[in-house]
């Protein structure tokens, strides 16, 4: 049913999707306490708060434009994304380096991936959604030519590495909560969040280039520019130090384009027993 849904919708212009969405974004966000409190506390932690408006209506037209993304012929999805400072991209290919892409949950994150591998093989991590309805649309649109899945284990991280040690790229979501075990707590826009290891781990494994990277969704469904940002940080210290240096620089990727980021993600979760093991490691 959700299939055919999404196929259904994925004839619309996009101008039209962005426009329902913009009302589905307003309709959630009064409807649901939940959702509306999490926007409203991470927006302000964040000092975004006057950009609340903008970001309801960008909420709903995340969710209305996935049935284009994921449904729509790849061709005509690609006609409605330019990209910016590719250079940036094909210096790192030219040179034989493996790339590490982040595309944190801001903009239209989904079609970063599409575009790049356009123009080369990408390999990303993938973990199924829960709503298992979601599963056969997100793997279809994502498993395309020269577009790779690995699993969100040691297998995937595995196929990750040998990904890069061929001098090949590979995505990753650096803002997605990890399970436990598999991130340290670092500042994110002044407050701990758990966050994943493991982009430093990989890019220092491969000798590989980190760049950040994020589609902004133009008003009136006008398409996307998707950008691509040198990452200004040091992977070096220790891995909390590592992980801070990735949440600053997602901050101020953020900072583009605040009304477009995903603050509806309880990006602050605690996964089960990493607080306890965190108090444990500063025990003294």
């Amino acid at each position: 049913m959700l299939v055919t849904l999404f196929r259904l919708l994925s004839v619309f212009p996009l101008p039209v999707l962005h426009a329902l969405g913009a009302a589905l974004g307003w309709l959630v966000y009064l409807l649901s306490p939940s959702h509306r409190r999490r926007m409203r506390e991470h927006m302000r932690q964040a000092g975004f708060e006057r950009h609340l408006g903008a970001a309801i209506a960008e909420a709903g037209k995340s969710i209305l434009e996935l049935p284009f993304i994921w449904c729509a012929p790849p061709e005509r999805v690609s006609r409605h994304a330019t990209t910016e400072n590719w250079e940036l991209v094909q210096g790192a290919l030219d040179a034989g380096r493996g790339i590490v892409f982040l595309t944190p949950h801001l903009g239209c994150f989904e079609i970063v991936a599409q575009e790049i591998a356009l123009r080369t093989e990408l390999m990303v991590m993938y973990r199924p959604p829960k709503q298992a309805a979601l599963k056969p649309l997100i793997e279809g649109a994502r498993a395309r030519k020269n577009l790779l899945l690995a699993p969100a284990n040691m297998s995937g991280v595995r196929m990750l590495a040998k990904t890069l040690k061929k001098g090949l790229p590979i995505g990753l979501l650096p803002d997605q909560v990890p399970q436990e075990g598999e991130g340290v707590f670092a500042d994110f826009f002044g407050r701990g969040a758990y966050t994943m290891t493991l982009p430093a781990k990989l890019a220092q494994m491969g000798d590989a280039v980190v760049i950040v990277t994020y589609a902004e969704r133009l008003p009136f469904g006008r398409g996307y520019v998707i950008r691509f940002v040198p990452f200004e940080g040091a992977l070096d210290g220790s891995t909390a130090e590592q992980a801070r240096a990735i949440n600053a620089a997602m901050e101020r990727l953020i900072a583009r384009a605040p009304a477009q980021y995903y603050w509806s993600y309880n990006r602050y979760k605690v996964p089960a027993g990493a607080a306890a093991a965190a108090a444990k490691a500063e025990a003294p």
